[in-house]
């Protein structure tokens, strides 16, 4: 490829800008979660996998966790199972159970690391089942407060503990984890849990500098149904405010959810971008205005230059 110089000096400054962001994130820990959206569309997976491979060649420690809805529900009604969604979580049988391990170890997990060895990045595909790596317990009934009704989530889980061990063994040997969220109980019973959970369950686990949810929205939206009202930055109380307001539903409810865990676990900041945005995720890393949405645990702790970026984005 033949670069003009215009070119040449637009990548030379963009690298002089990115520079302080690259010495400081050198080292640190991130987490990055994508939904089985993304892995629908070969070009978006593209997109999302090689900013990854950016972030990975600077010296950053990344652990990818993904998730696989769409492709359970598509190999669930082609098999004859029955899908049930509720409040935004997979009511989970012994059929589906079984799909589970099939979709999220088998099909997804592989398909990541076939792109990662074309992207020359040495990853390792594991799951929470691997090395006790999530211990969970199965979930008992549950009262939807928004019905009344008694919901039997049958073979999900909820999470009693995260042991990074392993991870970490990966991340000092320069290997990038990919992880799939489906675990076990003491039993060895499988259980689904969301991939959102366990991303910030493991990303509080491993004390990680960021958290990346990675979503087909631009953001966090103050109004659903309405892309152009993309919130810059929020801290936990403006989230909750959100979520009472009823501006947060569905698919959305377990990732404040998750949200608020991976904070209050000590991950300092929690990012929403779009997965099919190229710069999703590296303008969000490398600039001040960013591309998403920014989290943390109280807005007046943000720095005047990255209120202002915010603000101009």
């Amino acid at each position: 490829m033949i670069m003009h110089s215009g070119d040449q000096a637009l990548a030379i400054r963009a690298l002089k800008n990115a520079a302080p962001y690259i010495r400081m994130y050198k080292g640190k820990t991130f987490v990055v979660k994508a939904g089985g959206g993304v892995f629908a569309d070969a070009d978006s997976t593209r997109i999302l996998m090689e900013q990854i491979a950016i972030l990975h060649y600077f010296g950053v420690r990344v652990v990818f966790v993904h998730g696989g809805g769409p492709q359970l529900t598509e190999l669930s009604t082609a098999l004859g199972v029955p899908t049930r969604m509720v409040e935004g979580r997979r009511v989970t049988d012994q059929k589906s159970i079984d799909v589970s391990a099939m979709v999220l170890n088998g099909l997804i997990n592989t398909r990541i690391l076939g792109i990662c060895r074309d992207l020359n990045i040495e990853a390792v595909g594991i799951s929470g089942v691997d090395a006790s790596l999530v211990r969970a317990h199965r979930r008992p009934p549950v009262k939807i407060a928004s019905s009344g009704e008694m919901v039997d989530y049958g073979f999900v889980g909820d999470i009693d503990a995260v042991d990074p061990a392993a991870v970490r063994k990966l991340l000092d040997n320069g290997l990038m984890p990919v992880v799939s969220p489906l675990s076990a109980d003491d039993s060895g019973v499988l259980l689904n849990i969301n991939a959102d959970t366990v991303a910030a369950a493991l990303g509080a686990a491993l004390g990680a500098e960021k958290l990346f949810l990675c979503t087909g929205a631009p953001g966090i939206l103050g109004e659903i149904a309405d892309p152009g009202s993309l919130i810059s930055y929020i801290d936990l109380q403006g989230l909750k405010r959100l979520r009472e307001e009823g501006r947060i539903a569905d698919g959305m409810l377990p990732k404040a959810k998750a949200i608020e865990d991976a904070i209050r676990g000590g991950v300092r900041r929690v990012h929403v971008v779009s997965y099919s945005a190229p710069e999703g995720i590296l303008g969000e890393v490398f600039t001040n205005e960013g591309t998403g949405t920014l989290i943390v645990a109280d807005v007046n702790a943000l720095t005047l230059a990255e209120q202002q970026g915010a603000l101009a984005s």
